[in-house]
């Protein structure tokens, strides 16, 4: 079968290569770089920062462990050329990935059913998978244009004095950390009343409580009404007020990136997003796919690889998709949040555990956090959890298979975890559930 995928981010390379193997005629087109926003100009080079920000916290608390050595230096050109590098170790592995499949530079535009456009030449397909991704989202407000993005983040050549971002998402909070570590003075506004709104309320009010001990200023319910050169002028209410930066950058969102012509190849777009069969990724044009951001169902670089997997095939269970902030300290969900337990009138029942209790965290000086766990009291299965604390990252897949496969409390209950380690948390929620 031959396919075209338009997009060369995490799910249009996964799947070109999936398709590839299975012996398909395969031809990918991207406007810019393999690897798309993840791999380019977020989850890779933002890692990388935030690696750096934890180092430079774990040397301001060596001491406590009789380690003394004189103030750590920042060289942001060194770590910039760091950043660069592990983007192009990742990028020459895509490469790798793609050598039995056609490559096009270039911007596709559809011309009709199951036909598009590239550089002039028409090609068609049996089927066209649309992986264009996302980008940036812009508030409607005056003097938007002086804000830079998280790209325009990743483009500074030195760590700025101070600045302000707005926006307390994901994108948002990740940014505050990292450059908040690195000896920036950092404001965060954001318009709801707590940051991480799509996140669990004390999972969220923990983090923030963690990151302002460690210098971050929030200014939350905050309406920004403007922007001028170093200065957002914002509304808490009906009174006005305004902080002022060396730099302001946005990170409110992010808008799907809608190919040319869609309505040529009868692709249905609502609210700007290709509307798809969420269990089959297909659209409402025959043979016409639509995976990833594009299609507005999870903004995540994992989930639009495991549709890239539908596409091929496989079996994927696509209704529980961990969530990560890598942040100081780490965040990580997996399942429902209480409140969304509360407006399904689901019964249930909440733990919390400290990792203040916890040996591993205490060992590693690393205390700051808990476990939120969540359990359906009549079904007796696990469906939620969320973690803001050491590793959060990682401890959150125990849960996420226990809760996609329905597996019960007790599953966790009567398996034994290793000691000392930060998953005894889990277990121990468990333990009350």
């Amino acid at each position: 079968m031959k396919y075209i995928i338009i997009g060369a981010g995490p799910g249009g390379y996964e799947l070109a290569a999936m398709l590839s193997r299975q012996s398909h005629e395969v031809t990918l087109i991207e406007r810019d770089k393999l690897g798309g926003t993840c791999l380019n100009r977020g989850c890779i080079p933002t890692k990388v920062m935030a690696h750096a920000a934890s180092l430079l916290r774990m040397a301001s608390h060596a001491s406590a462990y009789g380690i003394n050595y004189g103030e750590p230096i920042i060289d942001f050109t060194t770590l910039c050329a760091r950043r660069d590098e592990v983007i192009g170790t990742l990028r020459s592995g895509v490469e790798q990935l793609l050598t039995n499949v056609n490559m096009v530079s270039g911007e596709a535009r559809f011309v009709g059913p199951k036909s598009i456009e590239v550089n002039g030449a028409k090609l068609t397909a049996d089927r066209i998978v649309i992986a264009t991704g996302s980008s940036s989202a812009v508030l409607p407000v005056p003097g938007a244009e002086l804000a830079i993005s998280s790209d325009g983040l990743l483009s500074l050549e030195a760590v700025p004095e101070s600045l302000v971002i707005i926006g307390g998402g994901v994108i948002g909070m990740e940014f505050a950390s990292i450059f908040a570590a690195l000896g920036c003075k950092v404001t965060v506004v954001e318009y709801f009343k707590e940051i991480l709104p799509q996140f669990d309320k004390d999972i969220a009010k923990r983090l923030r409580q963690s990151m302002a001990a460690l210098g971050v200023t929030f200014i939350t319910g905050a309406c920004v009404t403007a922007i001028e050169p170093g200065v957002v002028h914002y509304k808490i209410g009906e009174k006005e007020n305004a902080v002022e930066a060396a730099v302001v950058a946005m990170a409110v969102g992010r808008r799907p990136n809608l190919p040319e012509g869609l309505e040529l190849a009868g692709v249905e777009v609502e609210r700007g997003k290709i509307v798809v069969d969420p269990i089959t990724m297909r659209t409402s044009a025959h043979g016409v796919y639509a995976i990833g951001d594009v299609n507005g169902l999870c903004m995540l670089a994992h989930a639009a690889s495991a549709q890239a997997r539908i596409v091929a095939g496989e079996n994927v269970a696509t209704d529980v998709v961990p969530s990560v902030v890598f942040t100081a300290p780490e965040v990580a969900i997996a399942g429902m949040t209480e409140q969304q337990c509360k407006d399904a009138g689901i019964a249930y029942k909440a733990v919390k555990v400290p990792f203040r209790g916890n040996g591993k965290a205490v060992t590693i000086g690393e205390t700051d956090g808990m476990v939120k766990m969540i359990a359906d009291t009549n079904a007796g299965i696990i469906i939620g959890c969320q973690i803001v604390g050491p590793h959060a990252a990682d401890l959150i897949e125990e849960i996420a298979v226990v809760i996609a496969n329905k597996l019960s409390v007790d599953t966790i209950k009567r398996t034994i975890h290793p000691h000392p380690t930060l998953c005894e948390t889990l277990h121990g929620a468990a333990m009350q559930l």
